[in-house]
């Protein structure tokens, strides 16, 4: 995680990730094409009112919360393995690298990545990013 000032530590993203994942895909046998813009959705959304929320409770004891202090960008990766769950051992997978480039502040604004090791079994992976940037 880069980070000068993150508005959440280091557990609190991986937390939020990670229960963003399984709500959306915790039912979920396998790979479904057509299910997959309905999951990134669940997924960045999920991810994007707990951080807001968590980061305003993190820092304010009063009734009504200020505004937030970072803009929050979440993004959601869904890559289909090569054959089905069950010959992951044979099938192989698609080959995948992310990386994440800004110019920014880097007292103020960071990025958090995360791959979700449940959907392994589900044969696909999820790999998560949360950016932010200090208003």
């Amino acid at each position: 995680m880069a980070t000068g000032s993150a508005p959440l530590s280091t557990e609190q993203f991986t937390s939020i990730a990670n229960r963003a994942c399984e709500e959306a895909l915790g039912s979920a046998e396998k790979y479904e094409h057509e299910k997959v813009s309905d999951w990134n959705t669940a997924i960045i959304n999920s991810i994007l009112q707990a951080v807001i929320k968590e980061s305003q409770s993190a820092t304010v004891d009063s009734k009504s919360p200020p505004p937030p202090g970072h803009k929050f960008v979440a993004n959601s990766t869904i890559i289909q393995h090569i054959g089905h769950p069950s010959e992951a051992a044979t099938a192989g997978r698609r080959g995948m690298h992310s990386a994440v480039g800004a110019f920014w502040n880097t007292d103020k604004d960071g990025t958090f990545s995360y791959k979700w090791d449940g959907a392994d079994t589900k044969g696909m992976d999820v790999v998560i990013s949360i950016n932010w940037i200090g208003i």
